[in-house]
């Protein structure tokens, strides 16, 4: 990911919706060094923020409905989330919750493309998001899986003027031509174990003893490490409570032998 700090249209952010916040902390921890801090105000209903050092990095909180399923949402920055929530709207996606107040940290809304794939929209204040990109343990890719390729490449760039390098495979997404994530297409198969999402990759130094260590502790493959020709190695997983995540070793950290 080209981008080393949150700013307007790029990913900001990532938390994940679990059943079970202490185990979810205690899988994490062990996969990437993240130490958790838990919100004690009864209004904040258990959230908790896992950092890298002093940085925070990504955050947890427990499953509000029923129905809900265990799962990561990325965060993209507004300057003004009452307008991109209109944007969103206009661009023939939805707009799920919000926009409100988080306490003085910002304003955020929980919106979904048109084929369904959630994601929220966070108005800084007190809180900008994520302190570091790119690191190990702290977010270094984004990726949209998506049965409607053609409908998000009108539905993004819309809403938040992304760049978009298409290719036969793949799409890059940019702000201002900064990649910071990408698309691929689901098949019919591929989403009827899925919906429509959006999945975070973490930075690690070797993905495939990563990899490895997710396994012994209750996770599940769901594609092997694959080096990218020219770029990073990659893999994608489910934690333990069911979450899909990814991993990502960039190319600067040398060669990878899964």
């Amino acid at each position: 990911m080209k981008l080393t700090k949150p700013v307007p249209g790029g990913p900001c952010w990532v938390e994940l919706s679990t059943p079970d916040v202490g185990a979810a902390q205690a899988f994490y921890a062990g996969l990437f060094g993240w130490r958790s801090e838990t919100d004690p105000r009864p209004e904040a209903g258990g959230y908790t923020t896992a950092r890298v050092g002093e940085d925070a990095v990504a955050a947890f909180s427990p499953l509000y409905r029923p129905e809900q399923r265990s799962a990561w949402t990325v965060s993209f920055a507004t300057d003004d989330a009452d307008a991109s929530a209109d944007a969103v709207r206009g661009a023939g996606g939805t707009v799920l919750m919000g926009p409100m107040d988080v306490f003085d940290e910002g304003r955020f809304a929980v919106a979904a493309d048109p084929s369904g794939a959630v994601f929220t929209l966070w108005q800084a204040r007190a809180f900008q998001g994520a302190g570091r990109f790119n690191d190990p343990g702290a977010l270094g890719w984004t990726e949209l899986r998506t049965p409607d390729p053609q409908g998000a490449l009108a539905f993004y760039p819309a809403v938040f003027g992304w760049t978009a390098d298409v290719s036969e495979r793949f799409t890059h997404w940019g702000v201002d031509g900064a990649d910071f994530g990408g698309m691929k297409a689901q098949d019919e198969g591929e989403q009827a174990g899925t919906p429509p999402h959006w999945l975070p990759y973490f930075t690690v130094p070797d993905t495939g003893t990563t990899a490895a260590m997710a396994l012994t502790s209750g996770g599940e493959p769901l594609s092997p490490p694959t080096h990218v020709p020219g770029g990073p190695w990659v893999a994608t997983l489910r934690d333990a409570q069911g979450a899909r995540f990814g991993i990502i070793t960039p190319s600067r950290f040398g060669i990878i032998t899964p």
